[in-house]
């Protein structure tokens, strides 16, 4: 029987993830309508938090969407969406200067950033490999060692939304402070930045959660075929 009695959290999770969803796409749309009081853009936010930390070299560029902001590790790059850059709000610069934080990262060699980029091939591999292993190991208990394979390169999916979650906190932290350090938002402003900033993170917590149950519910799967 493929239903497990985990499937009921796993399904309160997918909940999470969408609540968490739509969440910071509201906190997101809110505090865009804020005007921050530096009057800096995004663009300006992220361009001046990389010269200060020494960061010359890495550009900034628009891309299109919303919330498409990332920072790409290969080409040292900070992208960030079209309202980020341009606009003039405590959203923008938040998730600006979040973007800057793996930047920095990057740079100081943060140990867990160090960790996902070396998992990222393997877990590129495998995530697309598991869940066909785990389906045929459901669908035919003679082959259970296909649920075992699928369990094993599942893990490697889970770790890397586990290490996730500190990189992501820790670019956050960065960000926050450098921004009132620098004097990008005042003091009054930090409560705003920290619920867009939080809203955001909650996605990811939500993601490894679902992950995580989804890993522990093939496991028990599979341990009660061994007793049987």
């Amino acid at each position: 029987m493929l239903f497990h009695p985990m499937d009921i959290l796993i399904f309160i999770a997918f909940g999470i993830s969408i609540w968490a969803q739509f969440r910071v796409k509201g906190t997101f749309n809110r505090w865009a309508q804020v005007p921050i009081s530096s009057g800096m853009t995004g663009y300006d936010a992220a361009r001046r938090m990389l010269d200060s930390n020494g960061l010359h070299d890495v550009p900034v560029e628009a891309v299109p969407g919303t919330l498409t902001d990332h920072y790409d590790p290969i080409h040292r790059v900070v992208r960030l969406s079209e309202p980020v850059y341009y606009e003039r709000s405590i959203s923008a610069v938040a998730v600006a200067c979040h973007e800057v934080g793996h930047a920095i990262q990057h740079k100081v060699h943060y140990p867990m950033l160090v960790a996902r980029h070396r998992i990222f091939p393997l877990v590129n591999i495998t995530s697309g490999i598991a869940p066909l292993l785990i389906l045929a190991g459901l669908f035919f208990q003679q082959f259970s060692f296909l649920l075992l394979l699928g369990i094993l390169f599942f893990s490697a999916a889970v770790a890397f939304q586990l290490i996730t979650l500190p990189v992501e906190f820790n670019a956050s932290n960065r960000a926050r402070e450098a921004m009132v350090a620098e004097g990008y938002i005042t003091n009054q402003e930090e409560g705003g930045v920290a619920k867009v900033l939080n809203a955001a993170a909650l996605t990811y917590v939500a993601a490894a959660l679902i992950s995580l149950l989804e890993l522990l519910k093939y496991i028990m799967i599979f341990n009660s075929r061994r007793e049987e």
